[in-house]
């Protein structure tokens, strides 16, 4: 995403056969061990964190071995953006956003969001506690460090909620929090799994502010598949998001164990764990809702739907309805809530 810490693509590491986890898998891969697998490839949206813990389980827990598939995880980053490869036919699925995917569809890209990952856009604004940011008004007479092609971002939620955004000191800023450490803005804009998350593991007390509390409603980490995917590949389709849907499953009973899990799996990523525990922790309420306990992970309606295609709308990106395509989880589910 545009907000997000510019550093080098790494390449993702083979989970099986490196050496890096000795976990119990199910007997479902033990019996196909030797059968050939459909290779798939799956191509995640930023670098290698527990940000993306559940499908790292769904590979070593088998979910999709199980489904008779070997899923090539690709991490993404500034310079690897998700939606080419997904056009290409590299990945049959990408993680992207609603907003980056409504850019690549009025381009002509024939996308479908099949399964929405964070049901809570991670879009925060970080202040110090003896300068708070508690609700958007408070923006106004203060400064905010944010990249300015997140300028859209900040006048969507002050339009939702009666800001004057000229009352508001724009500075362009890294994404790093020390600009709030050492004084020289009032708030930052950042994802609540980030730079607050780094300020805490530093000692640093600060305060968030969701933007989606605030009327910010777009579908971020979203699933997303060619339309035509779903008619000549679904079965693959369907096979890959039930293994991640499983991932997702198992990371909410035990999110530090997804973080450990991480941290084993990319080594030379600089992970540390005790970051990517608190991450992962600070996810769960993201990405799981009354709507997920009710209908499973991914889930989406009309009515969330219609409140992002208003948020859109903000941004500057027409949609309809259309762009969204919950089939694929009603086959997967089958009315129940889990798996």
């Amino acid at each position: 995403m545009t907000d997000r810490l510019y550093l080098p693509r790494r390449s993702v590491l083979k989970l099986m056969g490196a050496g890096v986890m000795s976990v119990g898998l199910p007997g479902a891969f033990a019996n196909r061990a030797m059968a050939a697998m459909d290779p798939v490839g799956f191509q995640l949206s930023w670098l290698n964190s527990v940000q993306f813990g559940g499908s790292y389980l769904a590979e070593a827990n088998g979910y999709w071995a199980a489904e008779n598939l070997e899923v090539a995880l690709t991490p993404g980053g500034p310079n690897a953006p998700v939606e080419p490869p997904v056009v290409s036919g590299a990945a049959l699925m990408g993680i992207s956003a609603a907003d980056y995917t409504a850019a690549a569809v009025a381009e002509g890209a024939n996308f479908k969001i099949i399964a929405v990952a964070m049901q809570k856009n991670p879009f925060t604004i970080t202040s110090l506690p003896d300068n708070p940011v508690n609700t958007p008004k408070d923006l106004e007479g203060k400064s905010i460090g944010m990249a300015t092609a997140n300028t859209p971002v900040l006048q969507a939620v002050c339009t939702l909620n009666d800001v004057d955004i000229n009352q508001i000191e724009i500075i362009p800023t890294q994404y790093d929090a020390a600009p709030l450490v050492n004084g020289e803005v009032d708030s930052l804009l950042s994802w609540l799994t980030d730079l607050p998350v780094a300020m805490t593991i530093n000692g640093i007390d600060n305060v968030t502010m969701l933007l989606a509390d605030y009327g910010y409603t777009v579908h971020s980490q979203t699933y997303i598949v060619l339309e035509d995917s779903l008619a000549d590949n679904r079965d693959e389709v369907i096979r890959l998001m039930r293994g991640e849907l499983k991932g997702w499953q198992t990371y909410k009973e035990d999110p530090a164990a997804a973080a450990k899990l991480t941290v084993e799996m990319f080594p030379d990523a600089g992970l540390d764990l005790p970051t990517q525990e608190l991450q992962a922790a600070e996810q769960v309420h993201l990405m799981f809702s009354p709507l997920t306990d009710a209908h499973g992970f991914g889930w989406f309606t009309e009515e969330t739907v219609a409140a992002n295609i208003e948020t859109l709308a903000l941004l500057g990106r027409d949609v309809t309805p259309d762009l969204w395509d919950r089939s694929v989880l009603e086959e997967i589910y089958d009315g129940k809530s889990s798996l």
